[in-house]
């Protein structure tokens, strides 16, 4: 037996003849007229579209910074400690501040070499560089 949701899309495909209906992105119902005004011309010129403009811009990935890391460490230290109260329960407290302290050693470099590795990924996908930050080689 189908469930309500199987269901809700053979009503649907049943009430809709889609050779004449389309969807677009936005889940809205557009009438085949309005999308083969949209579609590029023939001669390769497309129209110009208002909907370039809308949307989010595209997102800026920043260079790797010591700062940025040590920055999340030190919001991730609290976290880190919480989880050393609650894991090792027989240690006195200035072991599990060596433990915190000892995770955020290797938690900081690590950040920062996974900034780093997706910087130059998207850098190398073909990225824009922000402007005023030198591209090291």
């Amino acid at each position: 037996m189908p469930s309500k949701k199987q269901r809700r899309r053979q009503k649907k495909s049943r009430r809709h003849e889609y050779e004449y209906v389309y969807v677009d992105e936005e889940g809205r119902e557009v009438d085949v007229e309005q999308v083969e005004a949209d579609r590029p011309r023939k001669d390769g010129s497309a129209k110009p579209r208002a909907a370039a403009s809308r949307g989010r811009p595209a997102r800026t990935i920043e260079p790797p910074s010591w700062r940025r890391s040590i920055r999340r460490g030190l919001i991730f230290a609290p976290i880190m400690f919480a989880t050393m109260w609650l894991i090792a329960r027989d240690l006195s407290i200035a072991q599990r501040l060596f433990q915190t302290a000892y995770l955020l050693v290797m938690f900081v470099p690590f950040t920062y070499f996974f900034d780093r590795f997706m910087y130059r990924r998207f850098v190398k996908q073909g990225g824009v560089t922000p402007s005023g930050a030198p591209r090291r080689r």
